[in-house]
């Protein structure tokens, strides 16, 4: 099976099921850097600040000791 076969089938599940194949993927590549993987923990955790707040100076919520 070719890569845009997989693709495609990824492309056709449903939304929580892409999320799993996502989670799989990002959990098992060492090739994806420790500072992507942690931005999306804090996504998923609900740490989001909009830029506007960040750029008036205000500070970013903290982050949970892993």
């Amino acid at each position: 099976m070719s890569a845009q076969e997989v693709i495609e089938q990824i492309k056709s599940l449903p939304p929580d099921e892409r999320a799993e194949v996502s989670k799989f993927v990002l959990a098992q590549d060492d090739w994806i850097p420790e500072e992507f993987k942690q931005g999306m923990a804090d996504a998923e955790a609900g740490r989001f600040v909009d830029m506007e707040t960040v750029l008036s100076g205000a500070k970013p919520p903290p982050r949970s000791a892993k």
